[in-house]
C-alpha cells in the first residue's frame, strides 16, 4: 500500500495536473490560464488565513473551556494540508485544497474520519462493545486540590 500512495503522490497525481492544465490552457488560452491559477493562489491564501485563525480561535476557546480540542484540533490539520494543497501549483489540488478550508466539508471529512479512527481506537480501556478481556480492574479517579497534597521538606 504505501508503494501505491507513494507512485500515486509522486507521478500520478502531477501528470493529472499537468494534463488538466494543458487542457485549461487549450480551452481559454496561456495567459488566462495562469492568470487563473495565480487568482485561485490568492483566494486560496486569503481563506487558509481566515479559516487557520477560526480554527485557532475555536481551539483556543475549547482550552479555556476544559474540553479536549478534538474537533479543533482535526480542523486545523484539514485547513494545514488546505494550505498545502492551496500551495502545489495545479487546479486540482486547488479544487482540494479549497474544499478543505470550507467549513461543511471539513465538518463532513471530519465525520468520516473520526468514524474510521473511532473503530481503531479504544478509550480508558475499554473498546466500544465492552471491557477488555484481562483489563485491569476498574474504577474511578478524583482530582485533588494542591491544599491537599503532603509537603516534602528537604
Amino acid at each position: 500500500m504505501p508503494l501505491l500512495l507513494i507512485v500515486l503522490l509522486f507521478i500520478v497525481i502531477p501528470l493529472a495536473e499537468l494534463y488538466v492544465i494543458l487542457q485549461v490552457g487549450d480551452a481559454i488560452g496561456v495567459v488566462p490560464t495562469i492568470l487563473l491559477l495565480a487568482l485561485d493562489s490568492l483566494v486560496g491564501s486569503l481563506l487558509l488565513r481566515s479559516q487557520g485563525r477560526a480554527v485557532w480561535r475555536q481551539f483556543n476557546a475549547a482550552l479555556a473551556e476544559g474540553r479536549v480540542p478534538h474537533r479543533e484540533v482535526l480542523d486545523g490539520v484539514a485547513v494545514i494540508f488546505g494550505g498545502a494543497f492551496l500551495i502545489t501549483p495545479g487546479f486540482i489540488t486547488d479544487v482540494v485544497g479549497m474544499l478543505l478550508l470550507l467549513p461543511p466539508t471539513r465538518s463532513a471529512l471530519r465525520g468520516l474520519v473520526v468514524r474510521r479512527i473511532g473503530k481503531r481506537l479504544s478509550v480508558g480501556g475499554r473498546r466500544p462493545g465492552g471491557p477488555v478481556a484481562g483489563s485491569p480492574v476498574e474504577g474511578t479517579a478524583r482530582e485533588r486540590d494542591r491544599v491537599d497534597r503532603p509537603r516534602i521538606e528537604p
